[in-house]
């Protein structure tokens, strides 16, 4: 059994919080094989992250300027969640993403991404493949990828980028408190942007119907849990044809609850041209980065005196 003495150290589930790789160097660090008998203060670790993907407790030091905006890919097991952030980093790792208001401003988390989009990399001798299925273990909070954008000479956005476990979202829709629906839970009471993941590929497979039904109770606990915030249906693997019935069911369990809601079609087939991929990756992220909640509209306020004490700052009809 291994474990870090600092409660803000989640070892070895994430990185090392003092950011070093080597743990047998952190002082912190136990292990039941290796007990460190004379601690000696650690001199080297000089950052505050470790470029993993981050947890809860980083939230802090991410938030020291600005609250970050995060964006939440909700969605059941093997929707290809995980395989759509990992394409959106390597569209920005190569300067593919053209967004129209947006410029990638850095990252606190690039081990993170990398290790999600490592499986979709072409290396000698071996074809591409996906990223492996995230999983839940017992883990009570999602996993956080940060990237920051900046827009003109305005002060960069931070961004965190939830990655989760199709798993929590199905106990979710089925029981909203219960206790293993707690990290998803967390996502969606703090996400500003909601992705509803479709999987096509399930929507078409032998256990289409039961797909279906788990997908339209996703989709009635988002509408219930939204309070205006954007949504977006996100179609993946968008390359495998899905019955007519089964797309129209979908549409009127999403539509009907949430009318103003988006929709996008994404996919990575090789079938596809590089052209048609990036543009559609690039459209959801465009869009992802630039919803905003719709503001409140106030009506105005008709003065009642003739006191310009009291008449100040309100405007006339």
């Amino acid at each position: 059994m291994e474990n870090c003495t600092q409660e803000s150290c989640f070892v070895p589930d994430t990185g090392c919080a003092l950011g070093l790789v080597d743990l047998s160097a952190c002082t912190a660090y136990r292990s039941t094989a290796e007990q460190i008998s004379d601690p000696t203060p650690i001199d080297d670790a000089l950052l505050p992250w470790s470029g993993s993907a981050l947890g809860l407790a980083d939230l802090a030091f991410i938030a020291g300027r600005s609250r970050p905006r995060i964006i939440a890919t909700i969605g059941p097991q093997n929707a290809g969640k995980t395989t759509m952030l990992g394409a959106w980093y390597l569209l920005l790792s190569r300067g593919a993403a053209n967004l129209r208001e947006r410029q990638f401003a850095g990252s606190f988390s690039l081990a993170g991404w990398e290790a999600v989009a490592e499986s979709l990399r072409w290396t000698p001798g071996q074809a591409p493949g996906f990223p492996p299925h995230t999983t839940s273990r017992s883990g009570r909070a999602p996993g956080l990828l940060h990237l920051s954008f900046s827009a003109g000479q305005e002060q960069p956005t931070n961004y965190l980028f939830t990655d989760a476990p199709g798993e929590w979202f199905h106990r979710w829709a089925i029981n909203r408190d219960g206790p293993e629906a707690t990290g998803a839970r967390w996502v969606a009471e703090h996400a500003d942007v909601l992705l509803l993941v479709a999987d096509r590929e399930a929507l078409s497979g032998a256990s289409k119907g039961s797909a279906r039904s788990a997908l339209q109770l996703l989709a009635a606990r988002v509408a219930d849990e939204r309070r205006s915030r954007p949504v977006a249906l996100v179609w993946t693997k968008a390359d495998i044809p899905v019955a007519p019935e089964m797309e129209e069911a979908i549409h009127r369990s999403v539509f009907g609850l949430i009318p103003e809601a988006k929709e996008f079609s994404v996919s990575i087939a090789p079938s596809n041209t590089e052209q048609q991929i990036d543009d559609a990756l690039t459209d959801l992220l465009d869009w992802a980065l630039t919803s905003r909640s719709p503001r409140v509209s106030l009506p105005q306020s008709r003065p009642t005196s003739k006191d310009p004490l009291f008449m100040y700052g309100v405007r006339p009809a």
